[in-house]
């Protein structure tokens, strides 16, 4: 398939996905103003996928913005493909439809491209995003996520999303609510962390081969926050053979790291503050890599996760099997954690 900044890509559902998305995370020391100005930037420069999340609690400020680009006539809503996120205080099934329409009204938007369950770990339900116990430890909840999953379906024939998917999951999870009985809609998409580092080769060989969407969130490896980040994790854009290739083609080495997951089917986040970033990455579709340069691209994969969130492990889930905390993980490491 060519690609060109208008490609998209048709999910299981008959709805199209830009394969180049707008990521609006921000860390808490970047001001909300700040990742508003970037989305309109984002828009001016081209992109129309925008990924979002009520967890980000900065929705307000991109629905302004995406709003802002579409009353100066830069864009239609139809031309904005926008996905939110389902969090994890919300998994419970009577609580869907409510936490989508806080989203709904925090964005002013009728409808919203793309819902996902942000992950299949759920935590109490409350005001909290992250509720702990007295001594800082996370507080789960037990949801079946096969009534969550019916609950999104509801919201998609309800008329609040066009499509429903999930994020984070592993292959046992997302078998879990593909073999549901009386499945009304399978998942479009899975989003989970994967750069070079960590192609997760398996996971995208199991979603291909249903159907299912891949999304790559920290494609060029990652915000490198203190609370989600082992700090002594090596700086993927610095990789020797991305700069090698990146010298090759006149292109920075997150362009070629945006490219490779490109060439693979893999739809593709980035994320900045800075226009002359925002508009560098979108510059994607310019060049192409070759047979070789994908297979040396290949072999930088280390199963190495930036996002570990070890709180986690400890969630009673079966299909999230507990295992060591570390950096570089194994096979079956990466499967039981799925990019949580």
């Amino acid at each position: 398939m060519e690609l060109c900044k208008d490609t998209s890509v048709k999910m299981n559902d008959g709805h199209r996905i830009p394969v180049v998305g707008f990521g609006t995370y921000a860390p808490d020391t970047v001001p909300k103003s700040k990742c508003e100005e970037a989305v309109k930037v984002a828009i001016e420069v081209g992109y129309r996928h925008i990924d979002g999340a009520y967890f980000y609690e900065n929705e307000e400020e991109v629905g302004r913005a995406i709003r802002e680009k579409i009353a100066d006539g830069t864009v239609k809503r139809e031309d904005i493909f926008y996905t939110g996120k389902l969090w994890s205080t919300f998994n419970a099934p009577e609580m869907v439809q409510s936490a989508l329409k806080k989203s709904l009204k925090s964005l002013q938007f009728d409808y919203i491209d793309l819902y996902i369950i942000h992950t299949p770990l759920s935590l109490k339900p409350g005001d909290d995003l992250c509720p702990v116990d007295e001594n800082g430890k996370l507080i789960f909840d037990n949801v079946d996520l096969c009534a969550t999953w019916e609950a999104m379906e509801a919201c998609k024939d309800a008329g609040l999303v066009k499509s429903i998917g999930v994020s984070n999951f592993n292959r046992r999870q997302l078998e879990m609510i593909l073999n549901k009985p009386g499945l009304k809609y399978k998942p479009v998409c899975n989003q989970v962390e994967c750069h070079p580092y960590l192609n997760q080769r398996k996971l995208l060989e199991f979603c291909k081969s249903k159907n299912i969407v891949l999304v790559a969130f920290s494609a060029l490896g990652s915000h490198r926050e203190e609370r989600w980040v082992d700090q002594s994790t090596p700086l993927l854009l610095e990789d020797p053979v991305l700069n090698a290739l990146a010298k090759k083609y006149s292109r920075s080495p997150a362009l070629v790291a945006l490219r490779y997951q490109l060439q693979r089917g893999v739809v593709v986040l980035a994320k900045s503050f800075t226009r002359k970033r925002i508009e560098d990455n979108f510059k994607v579709f310019d060049f192409q890599l070759t047979e070789e340069d994908m297979k040396a691209i290949d072999s930088l994969n280390q199963n190495l996760r930036y996002d570990l969130c070890q709180q986690f492990l400890d969630h009673p889930d079966p299909h999230n099997k507990d295992v060591p905390v570390s950096v570089k993980l194994n096979e079956e490491e990466i499967e039981a954690l799925s990019s949580i």
